[in-house]
């Protein structure tokens, strides 16, 4: 590994890919402290800086735009944390007295869409306990803290109430510049991260220098996509069942270092953005190298709680991996769901192509 990368180190220099002019790199942003109460996490720095970011990738020449969510269906990979997904449609209807015909579709009771295919979590999609439950009902839900030290009274004060404060109608339009880092090139050697591979800090930093963004890094108010190649097992119809069976994933302190660069959001091509190990979710093995007690998700735990950075799993990255499209401007726009805590989400990414 490491002399595939000194390799790979040594030919950055023939990459010539166009960042922002230093101008607007160092454009003043927000910083942290947030405000009491706050509810955005690091969203707060999305605004002018950020947006002349992302107006000056679309306007080079040769920028392209990139789908980055999955086709949704009812054949699709369904999460096993969410409910069953089935989308009827409609027969095709008419209003009396009218020339007019309309079709619309219904879904199914229990269904969870803000949690199936490519999804984004609110902030208060996940919470912590002081002290890990054993398993014995009822959960201790009035237990829980959010983000920013919010109470579960503050946040979900009951068990059929919406969430009170970090919802997703607290979640800001998110329109800045991308940094894409390609884990199966760099990282696998040209292959898929296997199921609880981590894509640690010290990759997240060899990767910027191998694909020629040393010189701008990873800024504040950055989305980051990473490419694992696991997208490649999402199949329509999932007949085999692999995607959600395990995956690999963002390592703890990978999770920490994104943090402390103050990103808005991760979207990794991968269910969980956490790696998850062969037979984790089964029960039969534990969770991924590093992994803090207690906390098997623990990037949800750091980046969602701790750290105000939101997620978007399941996004679709080989088209702009295939172009090494690895700076970009992304709109991302969750649905305004009031008192959400996940949206079907379809981002979106204009960038031009690497050339060499």
């Amino acid at each position: 590994m490491r002399a595939y990368l000194n390799c790979v180190l040594l030919a950055a220099p023939l990459l010539v890919h166009a960042a922002e002019p230093l101008k607007l790199q160092r454009a003043d942003m927000p910083q942290p402290p947030w405000p009491a109460g706050d509810e955005r996490g690091m969203a707060n720095q999305l605004g002018s800086a950020t947006w002349n970011r992302c107006a000056w990738h679309m306007s080079q020449p040769g920028a392209q735009a990139y789908e980055l969510s999955q086709v949704r269906s009812n054949t699709m990979p369904l999460s096993p944390f969410a409910g069953p997904y089935a989308v009827k449609p409609k027969p095709t209807a008419g209003m009396p007295m009218t020339a007019h015909a309309f079709n619309s579709e219904a879904m199914n009771e229990g269904a969870e869409p803000g949690q199936q295919g490519t999804q984004f979590d609110a902030l208060g999609h996940f919470g912590v306990l002081k002290q890990p439950w054993d398993g014995k009902p009822p959960f201790p839900a009035a237990q829980v803290a959010y983000y920013g030290g919010l109470s579960a009274q503050e946040v979900k004060p009951d068990a059929e109430a919406p969430l009170a404060r970090l919802g997703l109608e607290k979640v800001p339009p998110i329109i800045t510049s991308a940094v894409l880092l390609d884990a199966k090139a760099y990282v696998g050697k040209g292959k898929a991260l296997r199921p609880g591979a981590l894509v640690t800090a010290r990759h997240i930093e060899e990767m910027v220098k191998a694909q020629g963004l040393g010189s701008r890094g990873i800024l504040a108010g950055d989305v980051v996509y990473v490419h694992t190649g696991w997208g490649e097992q999402w199949r329509d119809p999932d007949t085999e069942k692999t995607y959600y069976a395990a995956a690999p994933g963002l390592a703890y302190d990978a999770a920490r270092y994104l943090a402390d660069k103050r990103v808005v959001a991760v979207g990794f091509d991968t269910p969980f953005i956490d790696p998850v190990p062969e037979g984790m979710l089964q029960g039969k093995g534990g969770a991924a190298e590093g992994t803090p007690p207690a906390l098997p998700f623990a990037v949800h735990h750091h980046l969602l709680t701790q750290a105000g950075v939101h997620h978007v799993e399941n996004a679709k990255l080989d088209e702009m991996a295939r172009d090494k499209v690895w700076l970009s401007c992304t709109m991302i726009l969750p649905l305004r769901e009031k008192g959400a805590a996940g949206s079907a989400i379809r981002p979106v990414a204009i960038g031009a192509p690497t050339r060499r």
